[in-house]
């Protein structure tokens, strides 16, 4: 049962931080007077715009005279009588935040405008006041190294090369987005660390807002089967059996998609409900990708890219430490960058927003040669957790079976390479060319046996005319 914080009640608590001028500055960040009865408004409003101003509490006279009120002075208040007033003001605050937005959510609903309901609520909710007082630094120096170690790093990319660059791998929580030009292979990092990870035994779901369902799952066949492509119809059957045997052994692995310019709101309702429906725990997701969502929590044009994917990436950031998810999307790199082969900020579309929110940014860099001989380079751009940025990895892919994977110890692409048929080896051992015995090579001529007499002796009388 809701308590009842009446007007007795509020003048109290007002009563109390003015004889305690230390429990209003406890109770600052959540303290709005607009939660406080109409004849107690007033006041409220007189003391945070004095001390907002003055960086002081106004005295008691000051405040009686200034809003016609008749409040008292408290004597003898102790630690006890502050931990009361911090609890049940606490308890008031939420409970008067949280009617105010059921209003104004009802006033939004009534007219279709359902996006920032949920945020209303959630806000209203999560009101609290500042318990939690960080770290004492030298408290134990070894329980909170062992725990940035413990914590970092915590799930290997499926790439060597990449997890010594980030001291072990992507962290629960965190922002990763893979930045490149159109075509530059985007979708294929973010599938292939997503086979990576379903192989591991994690749980994930690939979101596609630009691809179609099929197509996604059509690379994915190649990938897991290491089957080419083009070959994909020719072994159906095939492509099935393998494709079964995987799954018994891997995590689930679910691909949706959903129309452009959905917000991280429709992923989490999916998500959601996929939890509820399979019972089981999601380890991460992929968004393919960040540029076509749209924010929940503010109204912004598309065509305004910084604010966009400003407030879109901090949804998707809190959408992964709520969800406690590992969270992989992409980004294009704009024309800026089309004939570069360093990237740096200013080549990110839309700006230094995303960039600020990203835990670890990189750039997809590949030129014509670097495709023919099976190679990718990924240039670190931002990592918030190591101390890898501006440094390049080099990784391996297979054109046919579109899987990347690290360079061989020696550097040379031979992972790929698939053994010549034996068909082919027995065609080519049988045609085979021997120089006769009986007769010397002329001129550099070969000249080969000839079983025929008559053509023998008709080649004979040809040298003598």
């Amino acid at each position: 049962m809701a308590k009842n914080y009446d007007a007795q009640v509020q003048k109290l608590f007002i009563e109390m931080m003015l004889s305690d001028p230390q429990s209003y500055v406890r109770v600052q960040n959540i303290f709005n007077p607009n939660n406080f009865d109409r004849s107690l408004q007033s006041a409220s409003k007189f003391i945070k715009e004095h001390c907002e101003k003055h960086t002081i509490m106004p005295l008691l006279e000051q405040i009686n005279a200034a809003t016609g009120n008749n409040f008292a002075h408290i004597p003898g208040m102790t630690d006890d009588h502050t931990a009361w007033f911090l609890e049940e003001f606490e308890g008031f605050t939420k409970q008067k935040e949280l009617e105010r937005a059921i209003l104004k959510a009802a006033d939004l609903l009534e007219k279709g405008d359902f996006d920032p309901v949920e945020k209303l609520i959630k806000d209203a909710v999560q009101i609290s006041l500042t318990k939690d007082l960080g770290t004492d630094y030298f408290l134990d120096p070894i329980a909170r190294l062992t725990k940035i170690k413990d914590n970092n790093g915590q799930t290997s990319t499926g790439w060597n090369a990449l997890d010594q660059k980030l001291y072990g791998g992507f962290n629960r929580g965190e922002l990763n987005i893979f930045a490149g030009g159109s075509g530059s292979g985007k979708s294929l990092f973010m599938q292939n660390i997503a086979c990576n990870w379903v192989l591991m035994g994690l749980n994930g779901v690939y979101i596609t807002l630009e691809l179609s369902e099929e197509l996604t799952a059509m690379r994915i066949d190649s990938m897991l089967t290491n089957t080419a492509s083009k070959d994909i119809f020719k072994s159906i059957e095939d492509i099935e059996i393998k494709v079964r045997m995987v799954g018994k052994k891997s995590g689930k692995f679910q691909i949706k998609y959903l129309p452009a310019q959905s917000t991280i709101n429709d992923v989490r309702s999916y998500c959601k409900e996929l939890q509820v429906r399979t019972g089981s725990k999601l380890d991460f997701i992929m968004i393919d990708y960040l540029d076509l969502l749209m924010p929940v929590s503010a109204k912004v044009s598309p065509s305004d890219l910084f604010v966009k994917d400003k407030y879109v990436s901090e949804e998707i950031r809190n959408f992964a430490k709520e969800m406690d998810i590992l969270l992989v999307t992409a980004s294009q790199l704009n024309r800026a960058s089309v004939e570069e082969v360093e990237f740096d900020h200013s080549h990110i579309s839309g700006g230094i927003s995303k960039i600020n929110t990203a835990d670890n940014l990189f750039g997809i860099f590949t030129s014509r040669s670097m495709r023919e001989h099976g190679k990718y380079q990924l240039q670190l751009m931002k990592t918030r957790s190591s101390s890898g940025v501006g440094q390049k990895i080099e990784l391996e892919f297979d054109i046919d079976s579109l899987r990347i994977r690290d360079l061989p110890d020696d550097g040379d692409t031979h992972q790929f390479k698939k053994p010549v048929s034996s068909i082919f080896d027995g065609v080519k051992n049988k045609s085979t060319v021997t120089p006769s015995v009986t007769e010397p090579e002329e001129s550099g001529k070969i000249v080969a046996d000839v079983n025929s007499s008559k053509l023998k002796q008709m080649l004979a009388n040809i040298k003598k005319t």
